[in-house]
């Protein structure tokens, strides 16, 4: 057998066993980094039958003790047809807008796209597969949470996401809109928190909903304000300054007056 024909059998060899590797678990995840990525106003599919574009974004952090990454994924105004929805991480940046130019998904471990991902089997799926891990897009407004072990917000890792773009598709694959991940200025509290700028979501397990093995869970959502709690108070807060007052509205002198004489009365 020639030579080129032993190479070419190796080299096979090689690429069948690189395309089975599992993504590794990521630890040592930097704590004081967030990465965000906002959808644009305009669609780049333009035949999208919506008005305007998506709304939403993906932030992520590092999930406690650095160990995978906390994802947090908002969409809304989606097109009345066309779904389920798909959203990925793919492996460039988009270039002015241009989602072609993010090419294929990131997989750094050459898994491909075929077969499909198996959810129950994360570790087995593209890194970039976020949708396929963790849920297509089956709902208008869209939120989801979850910590995905594989992918790494550290730089010289292969699996780092924070150069790159997230791309939302159609049920068909086409590109319907995408955006860059930036990194947003953290601050930091006295207590060793961190919190960024910017906005952000409380979430709360569903009654209905269930962990999975890697912590998936259906929430709602509701908005709080940049700024910790423990430092300030919202100038919109519904509690009452006084018990029976309502928010906002004064308490006046005669009821203060029956309250303290009804104190008196009965300590005598």
């Amino acid at each position: 057998m020639r030579a080129s024909g032993i190479f070419a059998i190796l080299s096979l060899a090689v690429s069948s066993c690189v395309a089975e590797k599992d993504a590794p678990v990521v630890t040592g995840n930097p704590q004081s980094v967030e990465y965000k990525a906002t959808l644009p106003k305009k669609p780049f599919f333009a035949g999208a039958d919506l008005a305007g574009n998506v709304k939403g974004s993906v932030s992520a952090v590092a999930a406690p003790g650095g160990k995978g990454v906390r994802f947090r994924v908002q969409f809304e105004n989606f097109p009345k047809s066309g779904g389920p929805f798909m959203y990925h991480i793919h492996e460039e940046p988009a270039t002015n807008g241009n989602c072609t130019s993010t090419l294929a998904h990131l997989d750094p471990y050459h898994r491909g796209e075929t077969p499909a991902c198996d959810a129950s089997k994360p570790e087995t799926c593209q890194v970039g597969d976020l949708s396929g891990k963790y849920g297509k897009i089956i709902s208008d407004p869209f939120v989801a949470e979850y910590f995905d072990l594989y992918t790494s917000l550290s730089p010289d890792n292969p699996a780092f996401f924070g150069n790159r773009s997230i791309v939302v598709h159609y049920a068909n694959k086409t590109r319907l809109t995408c955006a860059n991940f930036a990194k947003l200025p953290v601050h930091h509290h006295p207590t060793g928190t961190h919190y960024t700028t910017g906005s952000h979501h409380t979430t709360s397990v569903s009654p209905t909903g269930a962990a999975s093995p890697t912590g998936v869970v259906t929430i709602t959502s509701t908005s709080y304000a940049t700024v910790p709690p423990e430092i300030t108070t919202s100038a919109t807060s519904s509690i009452a300054p006084f018990p029976g007052a309502a928010s906002g509205n004064r308490v006046s002198v005669f009821s203060l007056l029956s309250g303290v004489v009804a104190v008196m009365f009965f300590s005598l």
